[in-house]
């Protein structure tokens, strides 16, 4: 057991599906025999969605730990004697889930956890309980200390990495410039070779339609994107681009590409959201929900869900628990290496 990573996952804000799916990931098995998986939240708040509480070990200190498959080690913070309302935004379970993500950057940056995952908060819950902060991937880069990370997605082969997040996308075109774009190719390079990619190749979408027709709609693909790709390529990293954002995923889905840098939030996440959540219309549920994200540039590895915290299906046993097997597993790949 020695051998395989420690990975603390932050169970999410407790009036969402965040507690639910991480009981139902740590009942695979398989989760087992490549990490040592343990919880940290509130025993008050959970449930595998069956209606009764889940059997668990509770430890106040990772040496603590037994990490049997089926009753899942947990780190309970005591923040919360009942579970708050679910379904609903509300300052207690911004607060706790706040608290949960907290711990779990403190073990990793203390060396007592090898990764991180995380179950989906609220951003609009953590505000309201006064931590002003636009996500998770903020949290984190506070809390190390770091200046340059990115955020990338991934589906399968299916690779995106981001210039900018969480910016609203008037200022996202302002921030697509020549030391950032190529800061993100550098990133991408180095996150896929962690991925077990010797030599990966990179895409550069464009920001504008047609990336720009050569400065016919936007000069942000002649003075800025090209001018890093260029110095990438001089770095001996294989980066091609700008590539007009309407084609450049397509090529991506057919493995021309192992990852593609995006300009913005949503050029990255509506194409992976699209390949990773399938609805099935005939029994009117999602067939899938997978994917993961993950914060690349921190000193510690923090590997996400790639869905928020479906507040209109909390409580009701249905949450799928892919995306967070995906996570758990691709952080201990991330820790291995």
């Amino acid at each position: 057991m020695t051998n395989r990573p420690i990975i603390a996952i932050s169970t999410g804000d407790p009036s969402g599906i965040g507690p639910e799916i991480s009981v139902k990931a740590l009942k695979h098995k398989e989760i087992y025999d490549i990490c040592r998986p343990f919880l940290i939240g509130d025993g008050a708040v959970f449930s595998d969605g069956s209606g009764s509480t889940p059997a668990f070990h509770p430890a106040d200190r990772v040496e603590a730990m037994e990490f049997h498959p089926g009753i899942p080690d947990l780190l309970d913070l005591n923040l919360l004697d009942r579970r708050p309302p679910v379904g609903v935004v509300n300052e207690k379970s911004g607060n706790a889930a706040f608290q949960y993500v907290k711990r779990a950057i403190e073990l990793a940056m203390d060396g007592q956890a090898d990764a991180t995952v995380t179950a989906p908060i609220s951003k609009e819950a953590i505000n309201l309980a006064g931590h002003k902060f636009a996500g998770h991937t903020e949290i984190y880069a506070h809390y190390t200390n770091t200046k340059d990370y990115a955020m990338l997605l991934a589906y399968g082969h299916f690779r995106v990495i981001h210039v900018s997040t969480h910016v609203p996308l008037r200022d996202a075109c302002d921030l697509v410039k020549k030391d950032r774009v190529f800061q993100v190719i550098k990133m991408a390079d180095e996150a896929c070779k962690r991925l077990g990619i010797p030599n990966p190749r990179i895409a550069v979408a464009g920001l504008n339609p047609h990336a720009g027709e050569n400065g016919m709609f936007g000069r942000e693909e002649t003075d800025e994107i090209l001018p890093a790709v260029r110095e990438a390529k001089q770095a001996g990293i294989h980066a091609d681009g700008p590539i007009p954002a309407d084609t450049v995923f397509s090529r991506l889905n057919g493995k021309m590409y192992d990852i593609c840098v995006c300009m913005y939030h949503d050029q990255g996440h509506i194409p992976t959201k699209l390949l990773g959540f399938q609805w099935n219309e005939t029994n009117r549920k999602w067939r899938s929900v997978s994917g993961v994200n993950i914060t690349v540039g921190l000193p510690i590895i923090r590997v996400s869900v790639d869905h928020g915290t479906a507040f209109d299906i909390a409580g009701k046993g249905i949450a799928s628990e892919e995306s967070m097997v995906n996570a758990i597993s691709c952080a201990a790949q991330f820790a291995k290496k």
